[in-house]
């Protein structure tokens, strides 16, 4: 059976742009929610993507739903896979990634495998999974489903969040909250400058982050 459902408007470029100088692992030192599954790691280095979530549920062995829904996203779109538990069968490969970099996607998350190394590096369309596999997902036409709330990574993702993305992992944000959530962080890395020169200059971690005074206040000295 597939499920086809319109797909969600997308995120206002502002917030996307505002989004994207954020670090997902900055992010990680105050949000405990939204993060997939840490397997789920980059293929490429040095690149970070925010774009708006469309999402496919991609059951087992079929990957028919995949080829329609690149029929369907537009430049800017992260596609975003549920895999149903299959952890076998690679969902991402040379011609999906040919067919992502012609329609500009930003990128694609897969909770499962990739293949074709070679070819995704040289498309140059990011790709996130739990790593290679030969064997791939064949269009037999079992089902599928486009634009519904999905889990991937263990994470909720509803057709139009903001996906956030770089080599230390995925994160999901609602978009409502997204630009907050990334000010903080933005402001905490701005923060960090500072604290690397005063390590420049001599002083040392415990100290500057208080790390020292609250273990004599525990120890009661």
């Amino acid at each position: 059976m597939f499920v086809l459902n319109p797909i969600p408007p997308q995120v206002d470029r502002k917030i996307l742009d505002v989004v994207v100088q954020a670090e997902p692992a900055t992010i990680g030192h105050f949000l405990h929610m939204g993060f997939m599954d840490p397997d789920i790691r980059g293929v490429m280095p040095d690149r970070r993507i925010a774009g708006t979530a469309v999402t496919v549920r991609v059951p087992g062995v079929d990957g028919t739903i995949i080829h329609y829904a690149l029929g369907q996203v537009r430049a800017g779109d992260v596609l975003v896979m549920e895999r149903c538990g299959d952890n076998r069968h690679a969902s991402v490969g040379g011609a999906v990634a040919y067919a992502a970099m012609r329609a500009g996607l930003a990128g694609i998350v897969t909770e499962g495998r990739y293949t074709d190394l070679g070819e995704l590096r040289q498309y140059g369309v990011p790709v996130w999974g739990r790593g290679p596999s030969p064997v791939t997902s064949k269009r037999v036409g079992l089902g599928g489903e486009f634009c519904v709330p999905i889990s991937c990574g263990g994470t909720m993702v509803r057709p139009g969040d903001v996906i956030l993305a770089d080599e230390n992992g995925v994160l999901v944000l609602p978009p409502d909250k997204a630009v907050a959530i990334a000010e903080r962080a933005i402001g905490m890395q701005n923060a960090e400058k500072n604290t690397l020169a005063r390590l420049d200059a001599g002083e040392k971690l415990p100290d500057i982050t208080g790390a020292s005074a609250m273990i004599r206040e525990k120890m009661g000295h």
